[in-house]
């Protein structure tokens, strides 16, 4: 398959799978609902372990997968994750 006709599968703002011309420049895991950048250093340790490419997502920007309900990575995402966690502690809706 040529890269003009390869497609990809990336996770909607309402949660459902679509196809894409374009690949997703953000990852998720659907089981813990977290999503961060594609190099973070604790998604490709657990991705080294096995498992965790079946629970894989990836979305087309940040604000898709915080609208399809995933929290920022506390690893890759230390700020974002911070500005998630203030706003859950003080019981607002998840922004970050």
């Amino acid at each position: 398959m040529s890269d003009a006709t390869k497609t990809y599968t990336l996770l909607g703002a309402d949660g459902r799978p679509y196809r894409s011309a374009v690949k997703g420049l953000w990852g998720g895991h659907c089981g813990s609902k977290i999503y961060g950048r594609l190099d973070c250093p604790a998604a490709l340790r657990a991705i080294a372990c096995g498992d965790y490419v079946k629970h894989r997502v990836f979305f087309p920007d940040e604000a898709t997968a915080v609208a399809a309900g995933f929290r920022p990575c506390g690893a890759c995402c230390r700020d974002r994750y911070q500005t998630w966690k203030t706003t859950w502690e003080n019981g607002e809706r998840c922004k970050p």
